[in-house]
């Protein structure tokens, strides 16, 4: 039976659980770095089969005659979550998927090491998201509404749409507190309404059929058919076209704008391998590892020497680009998360 979303936004005591969890993995789950000469926390979907660690940690390896180990830690948020439980006592050189979202926490944080590559000038200068360097740019793209155009005869065109009686239980979204999509999409409506951010939220409620940790689970649904409506990016729809030869899903872009997310990697403080951590970030940079960003990570290469595949013709270009500044996020993040979830607890 599908439930509905405040059933599935987990409260305080679930939250207090996962941290137990990840506290005692913190002190066991470094061993599965032991021998390696290079150990790195990735989301899943990165070292998933289909991720990119298949085909640029292989690359690198043989590059150097090292060992990389790459463990999978959840949803990108989850990721720097672990980071931070292991603060002390690292279990890791580098930490990926910190986007511009994530930014202003992770150094907060203190978990990073300051990093200057010398590859960042292939880079043009808009996506180089952190000026203080902890953290260096591989992937970027724009949220969109994912949509099934077999099950949804009229697609929502604006924020304002996906408020529509039509789209009830008809839209799967992700956690903010544990995924980096989540948290962008809400990002995504304050920059679309500001303070009155929360009124928004408590009109789409009925529309939202299900919350999940991570995006992974997210698409997985939405895949499956539990519902024709998923928060993923542009640039899912040419996964479906390059594999599936179907125009079937389809990114839905939004009058107010889609939002910017730029995704990068930091070498993390307290890291025993900080030559070969410094090696990798230059790596990350190089047409080597870019060329396979798009048809693994479906994401845009932030090197612009990448040609890009013909199903990236599927991948609709915004007609205005949000984003909110670092600042920002970080004086009020904490505010708008608890806003978000009084509102899905009701």
């Amino acid at each position: 039976m599908k439930t509905r979303n405040s059933k599935n936004v987990k409260g305080s005591l679930s939250l207090l659980c996962v941290s137990v969890f990840l506290a005692v993995s913190a002190l066991l789950f470094p061993a599965l770095g032991a021998g390696a000469d290079l150990t790195i926390y990735a989301y899943d979907s990165f070292v998933s089969e289909w991720g990119p660690a298949g085909k640029v940690i292989p690359k690198f390896e043989k590059l150097y005659g090292v060992k990389v180990d790459m463990i999978s830690v959840g949803d990108a948020g989850q990721v720097l979550n672990r980071a931070i439980l292991e603060k002390d006592r690292p279990g890791a050189d580098i930490i990926l998927g910190i986007d511009n979202n994530l930014l202003a926490k992770a150094i907060d944080a203190g978990v990073l090491l300051p990093y200057r590559s010398p590859n960042l000038g292939l880079i043009p200068e808009e996506l180089r998201f952190d000026p203080t360097h902890h953290v260096t740019p591989f992937d970027h793209g724009y949220f969109a509404i994912v949509y099934d155009s077999r099950r949804l005869d009229v697609p929502p065109r604006s924020m304002e749409d996906l408020l529509g009686p039509a789209y009830r239980d008809k839209i799967i979204l992700q956690d903010p507190r544990t995924s980096s999509p989540g948290l962008g999409f809400l990002l995504w409506t304050v920059a679309v309404y500001g303070d009155t951010y929360r009124e928004f939220w408590e009109r789409l409620r009925p529309n939202i059929l299900t919350v999940t940790e991570g995006w992974d689970t997210a698409y997985g649904l939405f895949t499956s058919g539990e519902a024709p409506m998923v928060l993923s990016y542009t640039t899912s729809p040419p996964y479906h076209v390059e594999y599936e030869e179907t125009t079937r899903y389809r990114a839905a872009i939004f009058r107010e704008g889609n939002y910017l997310q730029i995704e990068g990697m930091g070498i993390l403080r307290g890291t025993k391998n900080l030559d070969l951590a410094k090696k990798f970030i230059d790596f990350i940079l190089t047409e080597d590892f870019q060329e396979e960003i798009p048809l693994t990570n479906w994401m845009l290469p932030v090197n612009p020497a990448v040609e890009l595949p013909d199903s990236f013709d599927y991948a609709p270009e915004p007609v205005k680009i949000l984003s909110l500044p670092a600042s920002r996020i970080e004086a009020n993040q904490d505010r708008w998360i608890e806003g978000w979830l009084e509102v899905m607890t009701r």
